[in-house]
């Protein structure tokens, strides 16, 4: 049988409130966080749910403000598909655009970022100050002067005018992030892969490239979504619809008499260009964390 002292009995007692009101504070804590957490979620979501809504009333209903549709249609997906806006052809063009520069922006952005962390040479400091500086013109700076010389070019209404904008604006992003995480990797694989008898490149291409691939993977999700998002240069350099991307085509919808807006088209459009994007973040979200963090757990 034990025996407590009268001592213990109040260092017991008195602990025992701390205890408490230590697990108190920090439910309390943790109860804000979460609700903070939700208030963001909520925040970020409901402009996405409202153009699901929207897309899902009958084109009679779209003004309404009730929070679900009643009854569910598909009538503004069907219009957005019709065959005379020419939406499904925009939506091949922007996957071509925005494929052809993510594929060309990670061969140039790997490579630049592979020679700036571990190339030794004057100037460095200043070209990653440089690059990173490109990054921060305003599009619409250089509009006009893209304008000009794609159209002394031949330019006009082809892929490439939409691709090579589009990759002077992700290349910095890219080779910023690349080299960030390429310097995170210990230099001693490269060599310890050329005294197993690998040359410099395959060392690269056998060790280092694929250790990189969580961070070659984030690059590429963020570069593919700002290709398949720009609006600006593909909206100026191109007026043929038959070359337009999604996001241009979507702005030029008309309603049945071509002066109505035809909201619940452009919300049905909406989603269909959305969804892709969410579904990639959604899917591969572990990847994504994975190569963002990594060179911090490192």
């Amino acid at each position: 049988m034990s025996t407590t002292t009268p001592a213990e009995a109040g260092v017991h007692g008195a602990a025992d409130p701390v205890r408490a009101a230590r697990r108190r504070r920090w439910s309390g804590s943790a109860l804000a966080r979460r609700a903070g957490i939700g208030v963001i979620v909520l925040y970020c979501l409901a402009p996405f749910f409202w153009m699901v809504v929207s897309s899902l009333r009958r084109p009679t209903d779209q003004f309404s403000n009730a929070p679900l549709p009643a009854p569910i249609s598909f009538d503004n997906y069907a219009a957005a598909f019709d065959a005379r806006n020419g939406f499904a052809r925009a939506l091949a063009n922007s996957l071509v655009v925005a494929g052809t520069t993510t594929v060309i922006t990670l061969i140039v952005a790997i490579s630049a970022g592979y020679a700036l962390a571990r190339l030794q040479f004057r100037g460095k400091t200043l070209i990653l100050t440089l690059v990173i500086a490109a990054s921060m013109f305003p599009p619409i700076t250089l509009v006009v002067p893209l304008l000009e010389l794609f159209t002394d070019a031949g330019w006009i209404n082809t892929y490439q005018a939409m691709i090579v904008p589009s990759m002077s604006f992700a290349l910095p992003l890219a080779v910023w992030n690349l080299t960030a995480f390429f310097r995170q990797m210990p230099a001693e694989l490269e060599k310890a892969a050329q005294v197993d008898g690998c040359t410099p490149a395959q060392a690269f291409r056998k060790v280092v490239l694929p250790l990189a691939a969580p961070g070659v993977f984030t690059t590429a999700i963020l570069v593919f979504i700002c290709a398949w998002n720009e609006f600006l240069i593909a909206v100026s350099v191109v007026n043929d619809r038959g070359m337009m991307t999604a996001n241009v085509i979507v702005s030029l919808f008309t309603g049945q008499y071509k002066y109505d807006q035809p909201f619940g088209t452009q919300m049905a459009a909406g989603v269909v260009v959305t969804l892709p994007l969410v579904l990639a973040v959604l899917f591969f979200q572990r990847r994504i964390v994975d190569g963002l963090t990594a060179g911090g757990l490192k």
